[in-house]
């Protein structure tokens, strides 16, 4: 990927799963990575596998739904050279019920965590991001803010509610050349198991899916990296799917 390297990045939910292949991938392509998780101790065994590997990182333990957690998780990313080029909003949860069986308390933690989450981090780093071009902002959305899904209408809801938050923050930060996009991904991590490891629900998943499997976590952090680089630079307010055909 063109002009990656020697950027600084911030990675949010990358302990485990897509946020840490994420991690590693922009390491890899020569990105000094904060890798920020609530579990500090997830987080520094991303950060320490990626700076085993020739790269660069540091781990920082924050909760988005803390707004004082952000500020400091930012400020420390951006202290790394001075600025922060890339975030990439991936944290997440799942509280899984069907509609009647919801609460408010459910409902609102999914919200918070995906859509606040994400709105707390992107404003948070407003200052830091530069204006020559190398600005990005990149959040994580899934099919199920596209097309629904059943038994998870809150996540569905935060999903969707983060392409509007997507698209509308790529038109207001454009006049600062900073781009914001969304990756929609399907991957086998934590946060798919409770369906993974049902036969049923799996099946059903599967039949909805024109590759007929989920990806690995490796397989979609090239999306990620992508639209971080500069071979990206003219795009922005987009949702790029990486989920087998799911949503075409």
């Amino acid at each position: 990927m063109r002009g990656l390297s020697g950027r600084v990045a911030l990675v949010t939910g990358a302990g485990a799963g897509i946020g840490a292949a994420v991690a590693e991938r922009l390491a890899d392509e020569g990105v000094t990575v904060a890798v920020v998780d609530r579990d500090l101790d997830a987080a520094r065994s991303i950060a320490s596998g990626i700076i085993e590997r020739g790269g660069s990182a540091i781990s920082i333990g924050a909760d988005v739904t803390n707004t004082h957690d952000v500020a400091s998780a930012v400020q420390v990313a951006a202290a790394v050279s001075g600025t922060l080029h890339i975030v990439v909003n991936n944290a997440g949860i799942v509280r899984p019920a069907m509609l009647a069986d919801l609460t408010e308390e459910t409902f609102g933690a999914v919200i918070d965590v995906h859509l606040f989450g994400s709105f707390r981090m992107l404003q948070a780093a407003l200052p830091h991001l530069p204006d020559d071009g190398t600005g990005r902002i990149i959040n994580s959305t899934s099919a199920a803010g596209l097309v629904g899904t059943i038994g998870q209408a809150n996540y569905g809801a935060a999903k969707a509610a983060i392409v509007g938050l997507t698209k509308s923050a790529a038109r207001e930060l454009a006049k600062r050349r900073i781009t914001v996009n969304a990756v929609a991904p399907l991957a086998a991590t934590a946060m798919t198991e409770t369906v993974r490891m049902n036969p049923k629900f799996a099946a059903k998943t599967l039949e909805r899916i024109p590759l007929g499997r989920f990806a690995e976590p490796e397989e979609v952090a090239g999306a990620f990296a992508f639209l971080a680089s500069d071979d990206a630079a003219y795009i922005t307010g987009q949702v790029l799917c990486v989920d087998g055909g799911t949503v075409m």
